[in-house]
């Protein structure tokens, strides 16, 4: 038996969409014909028995197809009951219809439903030959499965234009059977919500035609609420195509092509033959759009290239017409002109719903399970990709296991997530990358313009960066302070550490203190070494050597600080012995050096020493910042264009500040907590007027 079918893939389960069935001598090459066409180019895989030859009983193959299938269309003609091959089919189908929940769409060719339901005018010849031929218990079967028939809704076709009802069909089908339906996934917590925000701003109802974007940061669901929102909404449409990983497929050979006529196919197959480049695509999916109300979903898109391409211009499709672009990019959607929808992450309640879903298979953890869930989804922050990845991870396993797994969480990050995380960071320029890299590992939570101030004396040109970082969801800016996700934190740690995972000495950034540690006690440190943060609160006791520091002529950044607690023990007027805050001068030797020409930022809170080192190089100096120090004076003449901060608070030995003329572009200086001797009011007013004049 030959057949042909569409080139959709129907629903899991189920080899066809439709089966047709029909009487051949009355349709064939008419109405079942041009409906046929229609179901391929709708992309509705549909079973058409193509057999000009039959015998008396069906085949077995045939019945097994009627299984197999979601639907039936049944053709009722004039001659259709002459066929007990039609009425075998018949049968089979009401019995699948009432076994397997078959949807069974009746079709009257030129036939009043009344002549089927009662077997009437040529219904009535045909039966009046079955009853001399054939087993009475058959023959009722076949009645009942028409009268059965005949009572569900169906369609007419008599005087008017026959392409009208096979529209009609169709659209009726598609929505039945939801055949644009795309698989979302399981277990899906907080989209009704979402979703409803979405749908309220795509405004289905308007006639005009509408451009969203869906951004957030990798991991956060903006594909599923895109397909969500397809499976909806796309019965809705004249045409839809749903354009999966844009991004990923538009990098292969011929990507975008490909893709041109993946949205061609979608909308009306058959265009896609005559393109050869993606110029002609271009012309190609306006002129096939402009005309039609359609859907599109361009799915993960992160260069103009790929909207120019495949998005276009409002004026490329229909009125009404609705286009949606999932990206991590929101500079492209502004560019675009095109309204933008950010996901909120998960809140905890929904976010505990998801990991229990995936690590217990039901809505909320297990009792001995409640605080180590409580921490995993602390950990994951909101953020479904990491709830989901490891519920999975964890199911199963022990309390122990549990406790294992966080602990290793902080050192060695899920790699499933981390990949999808780094996508954005790929996309990065060099210094944009500095710029992550940086916040990631040294100034999260801190002051923009403090940040900014310092990276732009790195060279990094931190508001370009800060733009481009928040567009690709790296980032966020409230209040003037900068946020990071600390999974997107967690990644930029993995990037640097993944330089060398044994040697943190040949690493950009050190910022563990037990990586200081190892450092600085083993002379490790290599020109690889761009910054180093020390918390001396939670450090073990080091020295700090010459040697340590030899090889890091590249270092930018240096912080030797206590943490948040011993900034707000600190009252207004108190003087602080540093000796006994953070470092006293047996951790130095007394030749201690910076050999770095590089540095920009240097942070030293309690700094033991009474002077800086005799080779100090702040040529490139930003900031200086000393507080609790020892130190009696700075420098004497030398020219520090570059140095727009210095806070010397509480740095009890200070005698003299700088010269005004050696810092001509300082902006702040705090003297907070110092304490000067001055051997007449002359020297109090020179000193005033030499920095406020």
């Amino acid at each position: 038996m030959a057949s042909s079918s569409s080139s959709s893939a129907s629903n899991q389960g189920y080899r066809f969409d439709v089966f047709l069935s029909f009487r051949g001598e009355d349709t064939r090459n008419n109405f079942t014909d041009h409906l046929f066409v229609n179901l391929k180019e709708r992309q509705i895989k549909t079973f058409k028995d193509e057999q000009l030859e039959r015998g008396e009983e069906i085949k077995s193959e045939l019945l097994e197809t009627i299984e197999e299938s979601r639907s039936s269309i049944v053709v009722f003609s004039k001659n259709y009951a002459n066929s007990k091959w039609c009425l075998d089919e018949l049968a089979k189908i009401m019995e699948c219809r009432k076994e397997k929940k078959q949807i069974v769409f009746p079709v009257f060719y030129h036939v009043d439903p009344s002549e089927v339901r009662k077997q009437t005018g040529s219904f009535r010849k045909a039966f009046s030959i079955h009853k001399r031929n054939v087993d009475a218990k058959k023959v009722q079967r076949w009645r009942d499965s028409l009268t059965a028939a005949s009572n569900l809704s169906g369609f007419h076709v008599k005087d008017g234009p026959e392409s009208v009802v096979i529209k009609k069909i169709i659209d009726d089908i598609i929505t039945k059977l939801n055949l644009k339906s795309l698989y979302v996934g399981e277990n899906i917590v907080g989209m009704d919500i979402r979703l409803e925000k979405l749908i309220s701003l795509i405004n289905i109802d308007s006639n005009d035609v509408c451009m969203v974007g869906i951004c957030g940061l990798g991991g956060i669901g903006k594909t599923t609420i895109a397909k969500a929102l397809y499976n909806k909404i796309s019965n809705q449409f004249q045409g839809a195509s749903f354009l999966a990983k844009v991004r990923e497929n538009s990098k292969k050979c011929s990507g975008l092509l490909k893709l041109q006529r993946q949205l061609l196919d979608d909308i009306k197959k058959g265009e896609n033959r005559k393109i050869r480049n993606v110029h002609e695509g271009m012309n190609a999916i306006k002129k096939a759009l402009s005309l039609r109300r359609v859907l599109v979903v361009l799915d993960d898109v992160d260069n103009f290239e790929q909207l120019e391409h495949l998005g276009g211009e409002r004026d490329w499709v229909g009125q009404g017409s609705r286009i949606l672009i999932t990206t991590r990019n929101k500079h492209l959607l502004r560019v675009h002109g095109v309204e933008k929808y950010e996901i909120e992450k998960l809140n905890s309640e929904e976010a505990l719903q998801l990991f229990s879903l995936y690590a217990f298979k039901q809505n909320f953890p297990q009792e001995d399970y409640k605080d180590l869930s409580d921490s995993i989804v602390k950990y994951a922050k909101g953020l479904p990709l990491a709830l989901r990845v490891l519920g999975s991870h964890l199911c199963t396993k022990a309390p122990s296991e549990w406790e294992s797994e966080l602990c290793k969480l902080e050192r060695e990050p899920v790699q499933e997530i981390q990949n999808v995380l780094k996508i954005s960071y790929d996309g990065l320029d060099r210094t944009q990358g500095e710029i992550f890299l940086d916040i990631a590992c040294f100034f999260k939570w801190e002051d923009k313009d403090f940040v900014s101030r310092i990276l732009d004396g790195c060279d990094f040109y931190a508001k370009s960066g800060f733009r481009v970082l928040r567009d690709r969801c790296l980032i966020t800016i409230l209040d003037n302070e900068i946020h990071m996700h600390d999974l997107i934190q967690e990644m930029g740690w993995h990037i640097v550490r993944g330089k060398d995972p044994q040697e943190p000495g040949k690493r950009s950034r050190l910022w563990d203190h037990n990586d200081v540690h190892h450092v600085l006690t083993r002379n490790t440190g290599t020109e690889a070494i761009e910054g180093i943060f020390l918390d001396m609160s939670t450090s073990k006791q080091m020295q700090f050597t010459t040697e340590a520091f030899k090889m890091m002529n590249k270092l930018r950044l240096l912080k030797v600080h206590q943490d948040a607690k011993y900034d707000s023990m600190l009252p207004i007027g108190m003087v602080v012995d540093p000796s006994k805050v953070l470092l006293s001068q047996e951790h130095f030797y007394r030749d201690f050096e910076f050999p770095s020409q590089e540095l920009r930022y240097l942070h030293w809170d309690g700094y033991p020493l009474e002077s800086l080192p005799s080779n100090f190089y702040a040529e490139n100096l930003v900031e200086l910042n000393l507080r609790c120090s020892n130190i009696k004076q700075l420098w004497e003449t030398e020219l520090h264009k570059n140095l727009k901060v210095i806070d010397l608070s509480y740095s009890k030995h200070l005698k003299k500040i700088p010269n005004p003329s050696s810092v001509p572009n300082l902006e702040i200086l705090t003297l907070e907590g110092c304490r000067f001797t001055f051997d007449s009011p002359h020297e109090i007013l020179e000193l005033l007027t030499n920095f406020f004049s």
